[in-house]
């Protein structure tokens, strides 16, 4: 793995093979200073214990020190296991113990607090362990004096006035009124358990019993008596008959309160060789069973060692069922326009999302993909960064926009229409699913009010595919609109995966107390997956919007969820690429769809006649072949296979592709595709009777090693 390091060095040794930005400037690394760092860097690994064969964690976005250590830890003999940045402490706890590192090197401060918090180590002396176990064959069992000739009797207090409604101690709460009730009876109390008690005594308590047994032995001792106290409890401790070691006996018995985690042992020190007299066994009611009598128990265990065992039983405690206040509701938080958030209007859409533009939420394509494939993140934790398309490609946008904005315009018609129709009456309110759902909800908005003067409400929200519907944001929906008016909208179905979730999330949104009401169905521009009932066309056509990330849709990332950064009472997040505002065609996109409305109106009026009076039930035939395809292609994961030209779309500008599959005789609804495809790459395979015009397959095994040094993805065996 090193070989090339050496051979840089040896064969071109003054030819800078890496830049590095210091103090804002790039400087040069020159194959000979790179490997001196190298062998640098290895060397402090090496007198820090690691050893040959060991697993190395590297916790870093990508930059220079990452190549760096990466190099290092190889020379070192190590084995590299990378930690993606952005991952949470329960990941980083499973990669480093799923690995078996014995180190692991971080960026910063907080990287290093979130490994600290998960991942102690404790340097200990050399045998200590050994020793350890030896001390223990040595003492075990060895720490009991000799019991009495004779068992001391057994007396049973009976007839305590304990105060009605006080709790034996803090653990089921303890209020200043239960404290004044006790300090009033506690002298009764005693008073009945003085006349029982000669010579020496030791008040011992049962385990967490130990509140009242300690007040009963402050108060016998107020009275005169020699006390002691102590208490019972289920942590095993090592006893040593040394005069200078605090533990120098133990009795071990059987549990007797019938735990809720099953029968144990339990023990009391230095009770037995204490030179008690009397021990006052204070026990629950709960606790007051025949094991506490049985041969063995308890009580057998310590008239061993004392002339009289006194017991004494408090009524076991059962709080009453009291109503606890719930928490106040939080505010809501309120809807993010433009142009403070997006280049859409204020009127055009709310966003129901929370602005992260100052968080650092972007990452190399192949970082994110090996990151979500091994399970170290999920794909809403981190953002790919935003493809910045060539002229080329902005070109093949416009002329695909000027072809076809009348099909776009009259699908807008038809889901736009068949939303009205079936809620007759009642004004829809449109809640877009972010960020490819909103292009398709403002034109759905823009037609309503051209034919029919309405303006309907807008908003966008956010799902994510195995965490469900932003709640918050059904929360505010259900505060400000009835849920039975919300309509899903979406920009196209591929596998219908989103339509499961959202069925999905709604009703888990339903079973926890949320309002109840929202129809789970998404209206969608194009189905071709055959997943929705609601849909402009079930054609697989090029929709300009997918072409393109942020720029078609108001300057608006993908969202993003990520337990340090949403919290359960905020909207998920996204980012406002304002930077991005000379590249954005958000407007020129719905404005230019939106100018064929008019021409596409008798088209409307008839298909939406025709789609309303026929079968309109989902079959999931794209579900069925994408399946098929994921076994044909020796995938077996159907999250890797990305149906349609919108989803063939995403792959090439957000994913590690693999191969794309395009229909024979698709045509130009695919120049863009053809494009991406060749910019990366990635193989394009011509495929007979393909239900789709193309699919997107992910990289099934993805590793860094599945791209080369220019980015560009493997070609498929």
């Amino acid at each position: 793995m090193t070989d090339i390091v050496r051979r840089n060095a040896a064969q071109h040794p003054d030819v800078a093979v890496i830049g590095r930005k210091i103090g804002g400037t790039w400087q040069d690394v020159t194959s000979v200073q790179f490997l001196a760092e190298v062998r640098a860097a290895a060397k402090g690994l090496i007198a820090s214990g690691v050893q040959p064969g060991d697993r190395v964690g590297l916790m870093s976005r990508t930059r220079y020190e990452w190549t760096l250590l990466d190099f290092a830890i190889w020379s070192a003999g190590a084995i590299t296991v990378p930690v993606y940045e952005t991952s949470s402490a329960e990941q980083i706890q499973w990669i480093l113990g799923d690995s078996g590192a014995v180190a692991i090197l971080v960026e910063s401060d907080a990287h290093a607090a979130a490994v600290a918090s998960v991942r102690g180590t404790v340097t200990l002396p050399d045998g200590v362990l050994a020793k350890g176990r030896a001390l223990v064959e040595e003492h075990e069992g060895g720490a009991v004096p000799a019991p009495r000739r004779e068992h001391g009797e057994t007396v049973d207090v009976t007839g305590l006035d304990w105060p009605a409604g006080v709790p034996d101690g803090g653990r089921h709460g303890f209020t200043p009124a239960h404290r004044a009730a006790l300090d009033a009876a506690l002298p009764a109390l005693a008073a009945r358990i003085a006349p029982h008690l000669t010579g020496r005594t030791l008040v011992l308590g049962n385990e967490e019993l130990m509140y009242a047994p300690l007040r009963l032995a402050t108060t016998l001792e107020e009275s005169g008596a020699d006390v002691a106290y102590s208490t019972t409890t289920r942590s095993p401790v090592l006893a040593v008959d040394d005069p200078g070691y605090a533990i120098r006996t133990r009795l071990v018995f059987p549990a007797h309160d019938d735990p809720a985690d099953g029968p144990g042992d339990r023990y009391a020190y230095n009770v037995a060789g204490g030179g008690f007299d009397t021990v006052v066994v204070v026990v629950d009611s709960a606790g007051d069973t025949p094991a506490l009598r049985a041969p063995g128990g308890l009580l057998d265990r310590v008239a061993a060692h004392t002339a009289r065992v006194v017991v004494v039983v408090l009524p076991s405690y059962v709080p009453a069922c009291a109503s606890v206040p719930e928490r106040p509701a939080m505010p809501l938080p309120e809807p993010l326009r433009g142009p403070a958030f997006s280049s859409y209007a204020p009127d055009e859409v709310g966003w129901l999302l929370q602005d992260l533009s100052d968080v650092s939420l972007e990452a190399p394509t192949e970082e994110r993909e090996e990151a979500i494939q091994s399970g170290g993140a999920h794909y809403a934790e981190s953002l790919p960064v935003e493809y910045q398309p060539s002229e080329r490609y902005q070109e093949l946008f416009h002329a695909a926009l000027d072809t076809s904005a009348q099909r776009i315009a009259r699908a807008v018609g038809v889901v736009t229409e068949t939303v009205l129709a079936e809620r007759p009456g009642r004004s829809p309110v449109l809640v877009s699913l972010a960020r490819a759902g909103t292009p398709v909800g403002v034109l759905m908005r823009r037609w309503a009010q051209h034919r029919h003067g309405v303006a309907l409400p807008h908003y966008a929200v956010s799902i994510v595919r195995g965490r469900g519907i932003d709640a918050t944001a059904l929360r505010w929906l259900a505060a400000h609109h009835d849920p039975a008016d919300v309509v899903f909208v979406d920009g196209w179905t591929g596998k219908g995966a989103i339509t499961r979730e959202l069925t999905a999330a709604v009703r888990e949104f339903e079973e926890s107390g949320g309002a109840v009401g929202f129809d789970p169905e998404i209206a969608v521009l194009a189905d071709p997956g055959s997943c929705v009932r609601t849909y402009g066309t079930r054609e697989d056509f090029l929709i300009p919007s997918a072409c393109l990330n942020s720029t078609v849709s108001g300057l608006i990332s993908r969202t993003v969820l990520r337990a340090d950064l949403v919290g359960p009472d905020d909207f998920h997040g996204a980012k406002f690429y304002r930077e991005l505002a000379d590249a954005d065609v958000s407007g020129t996109f719905v404005d230019t769809v939106a100018g064929r409305f008019d021409d596409v109106a008798d088209a409307v009026d008839l298909a939406v006649k025709e789609l309303l009076g026929s079968d309109r039930e989902p079959t999931w035939e794209g579900w069925a072949a994408v399946e098929r395809i994921s076994e044909e292609y020796g995938i077996h994961d159907v999250n890797l296979v990305k149906p349609g030209v919108g989803e063939t779309t995403r792959v090439l500008l957000r994913r590690v592709p693999w191969k794309i599959l395009a229909r024979a005789g698709a045509g130009a609804d695919l120049d863009h595709v053809r494009l991406l495809a060749e910019q990366r790459g990635v193989p394009v395979e011509i495929v007979d009777e393909l239900p789709y015009s193309c699919v997107g397959l992910i990289h099934p095994r993805f590793t860094r090693g599945a791209t080369g040094a220019d980015g560009r993805a493997v070609t498929a065996p």
